[in-house]
């Protein structure tokens, strides 16, 4: 029997909400089964289990807040018994802890917009997340039918009507708007402390290359042109798949820095900054971005960037990132420098695609192209290492097609 803990889901995080259960004792689970969810400064995230066994006793109750590594259920192992105890549901009653949440700033990310403050007359018998994502949508919690614990209506309940529910048109402001006004702030200012803890502590050196995209252009119109509107590649795939091969290939700027100093990491878990309506950057990672097609890779960013904005991520794409890219995408600037996401030790970032003078076989011509800026950790890698990683990248995205 072993003990499913609160997860570390981000390098300054020291405590979490539990807002619901999606399991209960006795319940079979396998490794990436979304057994919970928790709240954090970047929102609700879902939390997976990564054994196989069946869910014992309950240990947290909803409404704790729990620090990192808290206790939160017993998990029965192959040949194991649940515990006659085990039968026992944990309380559903939301209970608020008896001082504020622990809150520090996630560093170089930012968290996602709050859920609607949860009104406690609605809904009897549903979750508190439920209950905050149904008042978010307009959707009466009378009307739904539950399928957690005990007929209990869960977030999957809701999030099932929200394809089907009109959306409100409020003539008012929405309640929260308050709420989010000063949840923005706080981010701000949680924005402000992180960057600096970040750049205090990390040596950071940054390389700049400018990539021609002359081949990478028109690759990817030939290649939009066989597809239907909605399966069309962007630019922003192509970079980013050659962030994650040149990544595979100077390991140096891919893993984590802890205590005992680098560890390269054997997957590339891509982190893809979106941005935030209303402010803000959160960068969730992409598992296994180098092993996936171009089309895998566009999808993969699409259902990400779409779940990050509405504050559905799992914990594995908060905590498990090896490296970080952050685009401005067709409209930005022509340069960007980051700064990295801890405990990762490198990060990139793209200006915008656009026009420039670029020189070729000694004459001055226009052509498309992008400014890739490296920011890395002096302490793992250094210049002669970070041009390598950025040359690597433009050779990559003159053969698109391989890719």
């Amino acid at each position: 029997m072993s003990t499913f803990t609160m997860p570390s889901l981000g390098a300054d995080m020291e405590a979490g909400k539990l807002v619901e259960w999606l399991v209960k004792p006795g319940d079979a689970v396998k490794r990436g089964d979304i057994v919970a969810v928790v709240e954090t400064q970047k929102g609700a995230i879902e939390i997976e289990i990564f054994e196989d066994g069946k869910v014992g006793k309950l240990m947290a109750d909803l409404g704790q807040t729990l620090p990192v590594g808290a206790p939160l259920a017993e998990i029965v192992g192959a040949g194991e018994e649940v515990p006659a105890q085990a039968a026992e549901p944990v309380s559903e009653t939301v209970s608020e802890p008896t001082s504020a949440p622990v809150v520090t700033p996630e560093l170089a990310t930012a968290p996602a917009p709050p859920p609607t403050t949860i009104a406690p007359a609605a809904g009897p018998g549903s979750s508190p997340a439920a209950r905050a994502r149904a008042a978010e949508l307009g959707i009466d919690l009378s009307s739904v039918s539950g399928s957690g614990p005990g007929g209990a209506i869960v977030l999957a309940d809701v999030e099932g009507l929200a394809k089907s529910a009109p959306a409100p048109t409020p003539s008012a402001p929405a309640a929260g708007s308050d709420a989010r006004t000063n949840f923005i702030a706080e981010m701000r200012k949680a924005i402000a402390a992180a960057m600096a803890r970040s750049k205090r502590e990390i040596p950071h050196y940054y390389v700049t290359h400018t990539v021609d995209l002359t081949a990478a252009s028109s690759w990817l119109s030939a290649a939009n042109a066989e597809r239907p509107l909605e399966e069309r590649l962007l630019m922003g795939a192509l970079l980013a798949k050659a962030v994650a091969l040149a990544a595979r290939e100077v390991h140096q700027v891919n893993g984590h820095y802890g205590e005992g100093g680098f560890t390269p990491s054997g997957e590339v878990n891509l982190g893809l900054a979106v941005a935030l309506r209303g402010g803000g950057l959160i960068a969730p990672a992409i598992m296994n971005a180098d092993a996936l097609d171009l089309a895998g890779l566009m999808a993969a960013m699409r259902d990400v960037t779409t779940r990050t904005r509405a504050g559905r991520l799992r914990s594995s794409e908060m905590s498990m990132g090896t490296i970080t890219f952050s685009g401005l995408g067709e409209n930005g600037v022509e340069t960007m420098a980051g700064i990295i996401v801890p405990p990762q030790v490198a990060l990139v970032t793209a200006g915008a695609p656009q026009p420039m003078a670029l020189v070729r076989d000694g004459a001055v011509v226009a052509a498309t192209a992008v400014t890739f800026t490296l920011a890395a950790d002096h302490r793992v890698s250094d210049g002669r290492l970070g041009a390598k990683f950025l040359l690597a990248m433009d050779r990559f995205l003159q053969t698109p097609e391989a890719l």
